[in-house]
């Protein structure tokens, strides 16, 4: 079960997966790892509009779909990567700042989302649920067979 934690414009959300370290980094960095999980239950991520320059300075960028057809092209941009622990990226119209960081734990790993300088829209319940779509989604996604080049 995904624990969601709102304090002030800050937003720590914590799970552990059933995934090792390396299958979680690999959905946190790759377009196809990205499009599977990010829109959560609320919103589908296009395969193909995910682009993904996996660096410091580098960006990731996805559309969201929601049920009524509406497209929001979304933007970040990676602070530091620290393969495969640690993510900080920015998403710079707002500000915020996101630190992934997944730790191996016995049978898969502990991941903790930590979002910094949430805007006010932001700072909500609706905000911590969403987030916790997300990582239902990932749990999801990561529970599926991986799929192996043949």
């Amino acid at each position: 079960m995904t624990r969601a934690d709102l304090h002030g414009d800050e937003l720590i959300a914590r799970r552990h997966l059933p995934a090792d370290t390396a299958r979680v980094w690999t959905a946190f960095t790759s377009a196809t790892g990205i499009a599977a999980f990010w829109g959560g239950s609320h919103v589908t991520v296009p395969p193909g509009s995910v682009t993904v320059d996996l660096r410091a300075g580098g960006e990731f960028a996805l559309d969201t779909r929601a049920p009524d057809g509406a497209t929001r092209r979304l933007r970040f941009v990676y602070v530091s990567v620290a393969a495969p622990y640690e993510l900080v990226f920015d998403e710079p119209v707002t500000g915020l700042r996101t630190t992934v960081t997944l730790r191996a734990a016995g049978d898969g790993t502990d991941l903790t989302i930590h979002q910094r300088r949430l805007p006010a829209e932001l700072r909500t319940a609706r905000a911590a649920e969403g987030l916790t779509s997300i990582i239902d989604a990932l749990v999801a996604h990561l529970t599926q067979p991986e799929r192996r080049n043949p």
